[in-house]
C-alpha cells in the first residue's frame, strides 16, 4: 500500500493514476470529505486527513510500504508540516517516503521555494530509513488553462517575459518519476530533478501552440505593476514570475531520462495528446 497526499490535486491525482497503471494499491489521501470520481475511478482508496492534523495520520501510515509526501502548491504551512509528516512516519515505521520538492528548492527569494528547502533539510535528518527527493520543474500543464483564450485571441500571455526560457516538463513524465522513487531500491538519499527536455521561452510556447491550432498565436509580455503583494500566495506567484523573468526557470533532462528510461515528452508532444 502507497499513501499519496494531496492526492485531490493534480500532482497527487496524476501519481496516483500512475501507480494504479503498475498495480499498486494507494490510499488517497484528501484534506475535505465528499465525492472524488476522480480517485475513486482509478480504484484507490480514499482517506480524509488534514496534512497540519498530525493526531490522524498513525491510522493513515498503518501498513503502508511507502509514503508520497506532495504538500498542496503555496500553502505557507509547508516547512513546518512537512517534517512533521516525517516525524509521523518515522513513528509509523513507514519503510521509505518520498518527498515531492520543487527544481531549485535553495531559491530563498522565493517563499515557496524556500519552505521546500527547509523541508529537504529536515528529511535528511528525520532519521528514516529510506528518502528520497524529487524536484520537478514547472509544469507543461500550467499553459493548458489558456489555451482555450488562445484559440480564440491569437495570444498567449506570458507573465515571465519574452526572453528566458523554461525547461516545462510534462506532468505524466513527473508522476512516472515518482513511481520509480517509491518502487525501485538502490535511490535512498537522492535528490533528483524532473526537466523537461527543451528551454522554451513564450515566443517558442505561442510557435509551438499556433501549430497545433493551425492558426498564428502571438506571445504577450504581461508585466506585473505595483509592489510586490504581503499576502503569501500572492507574494509566491509574483516573485516566481519575476525571477522567472530575470533568469528562467531551466534544468537538465538527463536525471528524468535515466529515471524513465527514455527522453521526456516534448511540449508538442504534450499539445498532440490534448483535445484541442
Amino acid at each position: 500500500m502507497i499513501v499519496v497526499t494531496a492526492a485531490g490535486g493534480p500532482t497527487g491525482t496524476a501519481v496516483v493514476r500512475e501507480l494504479r497503471s503498475r498495480g499498486e494499491q494507494v490510499r488517497a489521501v484528501v484534506s475535505r470529505r465528499g465525492p472524488r470520481p476522480e480517485l475513486t475511478a482509478l480504484g484507490a482508496q480514499v482517506v480524509v486527513a488534514e496534512l497540519t492534523a498530525p493526531m490522524a495520520w498513525s491510522s493513515v501510515l498503518a501498513g503502508t510500504d511507502a509514503l508520497y509526501l506532495v504538500w498542496p502548491a503555496f500553502d505557507p504551512d509547508e516547512a513546518d508540516g512537512a517534517p512533521a509528516l516525517f516525524a509521523e512516519a518515522r513513528r509509523a515505521g513507514v519503510p521509505r517516503v518520498v518527498y515531492h520538492s520543487v527544481l531549485r528548492p535553495q531559491l530563498r527569494t522565493l517563499p515557496h521555494h524556500a519552505a521546500k528547502d527547509r523541508a529537504e533539510e529536515a528529511l535528511d535528518g528525520s532519521g528514516l530509513r529510506s528518502w528520497r527527493v524529487l524536484q520537478p520543474c514547472a509544469y507543461a500543464e500550467n499553459v493548458d488553462g489558456q489555451l482555450a483564450e488562445t484559440r480564440a485571441s491569437g495570444v498567449l500571455r506570458s507573465h515571465w517575459g519574452l526572453r528566458t526560457g523554461q525547461s516545462l516538463v510534462d506532468l505524466r513524465d513527473v508522476a512516472a518519476a515518482a513511481a520509480v522513487l517509491l518502487l525501485e531500491d538502490g535511490l535512498d538519499g537522492g535528490t533528483f530533478e524532473a526537466a523537461g527536455p527543451e528551454a522554451l521561452t513564450a515566443p517558442r510556447l505561442a510557435e509551438l501552440i499556433g501549430a497545433r491550432l493551425d492558426r498564428e498565436v502571438v506571445a504577450e509580455d504581461v508585466v506585473p505593476g505595483g509592489e510586490v503583494p504581503t499576502s503569501y500566495v500572492a507574494r509566491c506567484r509574483r516573485t516566481q514570475h519575476d525571477h522567472q523573468r530575470a533568469h528562467g526557470f531551466v534544468g537538465s533532462p538527463r536525471v528524468l531520462t535515466a529515471l524513465l528510461g527514455r527522453p521526456p515528452r516534448t511540449y508538442a508532444e504534450h499539445l498532440a495528446d490534448l483535445d484541442l
